[in-house]
C-alpha cells in the first residue's frame, strides 16, 4: 500500500531522468474549444500536464491555450513547467512522412518542443512500427522531442521494439488501464524495461461508477467514484489522465489525499478485472 500523497504537483521520473506530472488532463474526444477550455482552467487548477493526440484533433488549441496562460501568468510558470504529450495518427514505413508529422505536430501546438510523442498505435505491422520509431528517435536527437513512447502497445510490440536495440529507448507505454480492465501482463513488460505505464481511461469512461463495489468503497472511504478510481491508479505507480470538459470535476477528480486504499480493498479492486474495453484495443494488432 502506498502512504504516499498525491496532488497536480506529484512527479515521476521517467527512464531517461526527466520529470513527468504524475496526474495530468486528458484531452481525447475533446473539441478544439472544449480543449482550449479545459486546458485554461485545468491550468489554473495547478495541472501541469496535458494528453493530445494528432488524432484529436485539438492540438493548435491546446498549445493555444499553454501560450496564452505562459503569457499572463503571474506565478513564474515558464513552458519548462508544462509537460505537454502528443501522438503519432499513422506508423508508417515511410520515414520521411513520419519525419514531417513529427514536426508538424510541433509546429501546431506552437510550443517550441514536446515533451513526449508516443506512437498511438502499434497498427501497420512490424516495419512500420520500427521506421516509426526511428523517425521519433531523430526527432529527439534534433531537439522537436524530449522523450519518446508508445501506445495500445501489447507485450509482442514491446518485445518486438526492444529487441530492434533502439538507439534511444521508450519511456511510457500509454494504455488503457482501470480495475475493469488491470492489463497485467502488458504492465509486467513494461516494468521489465523500465518502461512507465500511463493510464488512458482511468475512470473506465464512467461505465462502472455504479458497480457495486465501487460504491461500497467510495462511501467507505468518504471519496466519489471517480476519486477511488484514480486513487487505485496512483496506488499502483500508473499516470492516470482522467479526462473532464466540466470545470467541477477536474478540480474534484484529482482530490484524492483525503484517504488511502488498504491492502485488501486495492485485491478487492484488482479482482474486478473483466478486461472492460471501453473505447478501442489495439494491443494485439499484427
Amino acid at each position: 500500500m502506498s502512504s504516499t500523497n498525491f496532488s497536480l504537483a506529484s512527479k515521476v521520473k521517467l527512464p531517461n531522468g526527466k520529470l513527468m506530472p504524475q496526474i495530468q488532463l486528458g484531452l481525447y474526444m475533446m473539441s478544439g474549444s472544449q480543449a482550449k477550455t479545459a486546458v485554461r482552467w485545468a491550468l489554473a487548477a495547478g495541472y501541469r500536464g496535458f494528453d493530445s493526440a494528432q488524432m484529436y484533433r485539438n492540438e493548435r488549441e491546446a498549445g493555444q491555450a499553454i501560450r496564452e496562460y505562459l503569457a499572463t501568468n503571474t506565478e513564474g510558470i515558464t513552458r519548462a513547467d508544462i509537460f505537454y504529450t502528443s501522438k503519432l495518427a499513422s506508423n508508417s514505413t515511410s520515414y520521411q512522412t513520419v519525419r514531417k508529422s513529427i514536426r508538424q505536430s510541433v509546429e501546431t501546438c506552437g510550443l517550441g518542443y514536446i515533451d513526449l510523442f508516443l506512437l498511438h498505435s502499434p497498427y501497420g505491422g512490424p516495419e512500420a512500427r520500427l521506421t516509426s520509431w526511428k523517425a521519433l528517435e531523430d526527432a529527439i536527437t534534433d531537439g522537436e522531442v524530449k522523450s519518446g513512447g508508445v501506445s495500445n502497445y501489447g507485450v509482442r510490440h514491446i518485445e518486438e521494439l526492444m529487441a530492434s536495440k533502439p538507439r534511444i529507448a521508450p519511456v511510457v507505454n500509454q494504455i488503457e488501464v482501470h480495475p475493469f480492465n488491470t492489463q497485467t501482463d502488458i504492465r509486467a513488460t513494461c516494468a521489465k524495461y523500465g518502461l512507465v505505464v500511463e493510464a488512458y481511461a482511468p475512470l473506465a469512461r464512467a461505465m462502472r461508477m455504479r458497480h457495486p463495489t465501487i460504491v461500497e468503497l467510495s462511501k467507505k472511504y468518504s471519496c466519489t467514484p471517480a476519486q477511488l478510481l484514480v486513487r487505485w491508479s496512483l496506488q499502483h505507480g500508473l499516470v492516470p489522465l482522467p479526462k473532464s470538459s466540466q470545470r467541477e470535476r477536474l478540480l474534484e477528480n484529482v482530490k484524492v489525499n483525503g484517504f488511502e486504499i488498504s491492502d485488501e480493498d486495492m485485491k478487492k479492486m484488482d479482482g474486478l478485472d473483466e478486461k472492460l474495453v471501453t473505447d478501442w484495443d489495439p494491443t494485439d494488432a499484427p
